[in-house]
């Protein structure tokens, strides 16, 4: 059994945990010999916590043997993505410019894990602040995915998804401001769950954008994450976001049973508005099948174009991006890495009214979302397209160019669950999304469990074997891109950075000017005739 420890699920570990037929420390010995073997090869951990988990492991134990169980998340060893604050351990953001950076305090997640007897195992890889790409200029190398490890995991919760794939940890912490649970978990065949806007607390962890970040789990099945959202939900007067609403038993929920639900299929995201290969369609269909022979009914249902989401979630996050780091790009903005830098600098060619634009256009969305509440238990499309791609195919370009599948159920704030639903001929995961109303996830749980129940991916792991190292590139930039703007445009674009504070030497300058042309398309795509009532988005609220 011992060779197959770092495959369990945390239901299926707890289970014997609490029979104590295991015991935390064999369970994280096992992890840890396998994490030292095959780590090497992925690049799951930026900072692994060998000796303080096997310390934490034996108290576990100690409690357990003692009577005093806490609940299925005791002695389960899990990761955190390196933007939740751990007191005394570096959170470092996969940044160069947050290298020293060791919390007081813990992140309100952290400690909610901890207080359920969590074990923490390391702070797992992520794209620089939760944003860029999978980039060679930084102090640690990307995480690189356990089905194929020349390719991708997914952003910006990286290291969180490889991690649970490759059976590092039972269950990760992630961040989702525009799909970056829902990326890796799509790319790497796991589960990824995003919450509802302020059901889990942000205090504590790295902002991005505070009107989109969300936190939420990342595990191998959909029971898995209901385990840890039980422990991670609740109202957080640290978080001025937090929603205070009723918890429910999300494990409870799990019936099984999803006979006449109507579900609403967002074909048109998939197959028009950014269509997709023929592997993820041919998964989709297959998948919508099975829903209907759960008993589900199912029939096409049509949002907002994808491009309309994803227009007004990036003005709006990418303005409050720039805003959280300021200071720091002011003072070097060459201690970033460049494909971090190609997308927050062109934030300075946003103009404020930009900002409300995208705010009254937001809510315009989230309203329209009403009647498609109405209509449907929950929404179902393709998760974020697999198969993943090369890490050497990753354009930096492509953030500003397109639309994601992922993005518009952040900025609708609803529950949204990326689950496999197949594989590539290549060997690559595919996934769908099944999404719900706001402070909906009982249903999101419900529908995600049966089908995964009634099919048969979870019985498929990444076949790893401990070996040599990849090769990895020498440290380099993004290659600085020839500059094709008019040199009107290339004026405007560099007056405004100026007038933004920025002082950017020629190769950050290039990056700006390639990014010009879709950014200013951007804000001109939102300014279309508004009434005087359409309020933005964030209208104020008095602090509790």
């Amino acid at each position: 059994m011992s060779n197959e420890l770092h495959f369990l699920s945390i239901a299926a570990a707890a289970r014997q945990l609490e029979a104590k037929s295991l015991s935390p420390v064999e369970l994280v010995e096992a992890l840890l010999v396998r994490i030292e073997a095959l780590d090497p090869q992925l690049d799951a951990f930026v900072t692994l916590l060998g000796e303080r988990a096997l310390d934490a492991a034996r108290d576990a134990q100690t409690e357990i043997a003692a009577g005093r169980y806490r609940g299925p998340l005791h002695g389960i060893p899990f990761g955190l993505k390196d933007i939740y604050n751990t007191a005394g351990i570096a959170t470092t953001g996969h940044s160069r410019t947050a290298m020293d950076h060791v919390p007081k305090n813990d992140a309100t997640t952290t400690a909610r894990l901890f207080a359920a007897g969590g074990i923490l195992m390391g702070k797992m890889a992520t794209h620089e602040f939760a944003h860029g790409g999978p980039s060679f200029d930084l102090p640690w190398p990307p995480a690189r995915n356990p089905w194929n490890r020349e390719h991708q995991t997914g952003g910006s919760s990286s290291g969180s998804g490889a991690g649970v794939a490759a059976g590092f940890i039972l269950g990760a912490m992630g961040s989702d401001t525009g799909g970056s649970i829902r990326n890796p978990a799509a790319l790497c065949g796991i589960v990824g769950f995003k919450p509802s806007y302020g059901l889990v607390s942000r205090a504590g962890v790295m902002p991005n954008s505070y009107s989109f970040d969300h936190c939420g789990p990342m595990t191998w099945t959909v029971e898995d994450s209901a385990i840890m959202l039980q422990v991670l939900a609740g109202h957080d007067p640290m978080d001025p976001a937090s929603a205070d609403v009723a918890i429910p038993d999300y494990w409870a929920a799990m019936t099984g049973d999803i006979r006449g639900l109507r579900i609403g299929i967002v074909r048109h995201f998939w197959e028009e508005d950014a269509p997709a290969n023929v592997e993820v369609c041919a998964a989709m269909d297959a998948s919508i099948d099975v829903f209907r022979q759960l008993g589900a009914v199912c029939g096409d249902v049509r949002l907002a174009p994808m491009q309309e989401y994803y227009d007004a979630k990036v003005v709006i996050a990418e303005s409050e991006l720039f805003s959280v780091h300021r200071q720091a790009l002011y003072a070097n903005p060459g201690d970033f890495g460049g494909d971090f830098l190609a997308r927050i600098l062109p934030a300075c060619l946003f103009s404020g009214a930009d900002y409300v634009e995208a705010q009254r256009r937001r809510r315009i969305l989230l309203t329209a979302m009403n009647d498609i509440y109405a209509g449907f238990d929950v929404l179902v499309t393709a998760g974020p397209y697999g198969p993943a791609p090369r890490l050497d195919a990753h354009s930096t370009i492509s953030f500003w160019r397109g639309a994601s599948i992922a993005t518009p159920f952040d900025v609708t704030g609803g529950p949204a669950l990326a689950q496999c639903n197949g594989f590539s001929k290549s060997g690559l995961p595919l996934s769908l999304q099944v999404v719900g109303r706001p402070f909906d996830e009982t249903t999101v749980l419900r529908v995600a469990d049966a089908y995964e129940k009634a099919t048969a991916w979870r019985d498929r792991r990444p076949d790893l074997a401990a070996g040599p190292a990849p090769d990895r590139p020498a440290p380099h930039a993004p290659p600085t891109p020839a500059v094709t703007l008019d040199a009107a445009t290339q004026s405007l674009a560099e007056g405004m950075a100026v007038q933004a504070g920025l002082r950017l030497n020629d190769s950050q300058l290039a990056f700006l000017y390639e990014a010009a042309p879709d950014t200013f398309a951007m804000a001109a795509r939102l300014r279309q005739p508004l009434t005087w009532w359409d309020e933005p988005a964030n209208t104020f609220r008095f602090p509790a």
